[in-house]
């Protein structure tokens, strides 16, 4: 009896299409906002690629967390990672991961909660974008 289900190379192949269609139409532009080369919200994660140094953009989550009023849980960094992890008021977690792109360029994955809440991650990206 034959599966009724798609395969993985045809949900590959709409994904695929589905992603074209939005880059193309601006969609993520639009979340995106200014100073951000790329933005997408995946099964819970906010990805972001923002202009700044590692260092930079640490520096920059720290203090959006801060204005914010977020209680910090932990943070740390090296040369091509730093983690931030806070709580919100409604004891919320949050993880903030920037990675080193380049020089003068992060990726900023930030989730909040278990199934993450793109709400208060488009929020915090926000918040980190202005302090860059």
């Amino acid at each position: 009896m034959k599966s009724s289900r798609p395969s993985l190379a045809a949900c590959s192949a709409l994904l695929l299409g589905l992603s074209a269609l939005l880059l193309s139409s601006g969609c993520l532009a639009v979340a995106a906002g200014a100073g951000a080369g790329a933005v997408a919200y995946v099964r819970g994660d906010l990805n972001a690629t923002l202009e700044g140094s590692l260092d930079q953009t640490v520096r920059a989550a720290s203090r959006a967390v801060q204005q914010l009023e977020f209680v910090k849980v932990s943070e740390s960094k090296d040369a091509l990672l730093g983690l931030i992890v806070v709580r919100t008021a409604a004891d919320v977690r949050v993880e903030i991961k920037v990675e080193r792109v380049g020089d003068h360029l992060s990726k900023v994955n930030i989730r909040a909660g278990i199934f993450g809440d793109e709400k208060l991650s488009l929020a915090v990206l926000d918040k980190i974008k202005s302090n860059l």
